[in-house]
């Protein structure tokens, strides 16, 4: 991959989150400045909605479990405020960035990954939602070892 700059990426842990607990229920909100292409990285319980802006282009991330095994679950909102015109451009804009975004909460959160290497090899799936049934997906996208 290789497509992060480290210097432009900025992390906070909020309270109860250490950089190796916990991981189940541990949430990422990934923001990012268009003018700067700065990425921000919120690492907490609960998703950093303070830090969402109107133009909903976040991704939201949480480590879960299914059949004893940990797997990260990462959301993205599909739609934008103009119809379905909108959502295939935010679609294809979230499909060209999404690998940056996992490799920055990779990066963001490495301590995790050397804590619990298994982590690396849990699976990742990604929910785009929409409202139109063409957006409206639930995808498998790897590993994180794959965006490292």
């Amino acid at each position: 991959m290789k497509r992060l700059d480290p210097d432009k990426l900025f992390v906070e842990f909020r309270p109860c989150v250490t950089k190796t607990e916990p991981v189940l229920g541990r949430r990422y909100t990934l923001t990012h400045s268009d003018a700067t292409a700065e990425l921000f990285l919120t690492i907490g319980l609960a998703y950093a909605y303070d830090k969402v802006t109107a133009m909903r282009d976040e991704v939201l991330a949480e480590w879960r479990i299914n059949h004893g095994s940990p797997y990260l679950f990462v959301y993205v909102y599909v739609d934008g405020q103009y119809g379905f015109s909108q959502s295939s451009i935010r679609d294809t804009i979230f499909r060209r960035e999404l690998p940056l975004a996992l490799e920055a909460i990779r990066y963001g959160d490495q301590c995790l990954f050397k804590t619990y290497p298994e982590l690396d090899l849990a699976s990742i799936f990604i929910r785009f939602g929409s409202i139109f049934p063409r957006y409206n997906k639930y995808e498998y996208w790897g590993s994180p070892k794959d965006y490292r």
